[in-house]
């Protein structure tokens, strides 16, 4: 697998890749308005210009070969890294993807000096934290956000600790 860095260019092409894996992994813990609602407000090309040109993201699709499997999108904080996005095309997920992208991110915020990864998950996607656990996250809060729109987002906070 290659883990390659989104240029602005390609920015329309993983806001389309976003809104299909959204509308084929969510619909089982979210309703169809609020995915719509989160995808334009988090994942839309609108949003994710704004998150690489003023808040510090860096996106990163995951490709095989020619094929895109999935992406991932990543903040600097502090002394750790944010994970904000990691998500796998439907017919992609359970080949060992996401841990190749974990070993990627976990060197690479090494490599800036980030001592921990943390993320957010919804409090209902059992398989992602059950992931994420094996990769070495554990639960440090919940947190309910409101979103805007009478939507929330009702997740757990995972950090994983890194070693020099």
């Amino acid at each position: 697998m290659e883990i390659v860095r989104a240029e602005k260019s390609d920015l329309a092409d993983l806001a389309g890749l976003a809104d299909r894996v959204w509308h084929e992994y969510f619909p089982c813990i979210l309703s169809e308005e609020q995915i719509d609602y989160m995808v334009e407000q988090f994942q839309s090309l609108r949003a994710m210009s704004d998150q690489i040109e003023r808040q510090g993201y860096e996106y990163y699709f995951l490709r095989d070969g020619k094929e895109t499997v999935g992406y991932m999108g990543i903040r600097p904080d502090g002394q750790k890294m944010f994970l904000s996005k990691l998500y796998l095309t439907g017919e992609n997920r359970g080949k060992g993807y996401a841990s190749r992208a974990f070993d990627f991110l976990e060197r690479y915020s090494r490599n800036l000096g980030k001592n921990a990864i943390w993320l957010t998950v919804n409090k209902y996607n059992d398989h992602s934290i059950a992931v994420y656990r094996h990769r070495g996250f554990a639960t440090v809060k919940s947190q309910v956000t409101d979103i805007g729109n009478g939507y929330v987002m009702d997740d757990y906070v995972m950090e994983k600790k890194l070693e020099p």
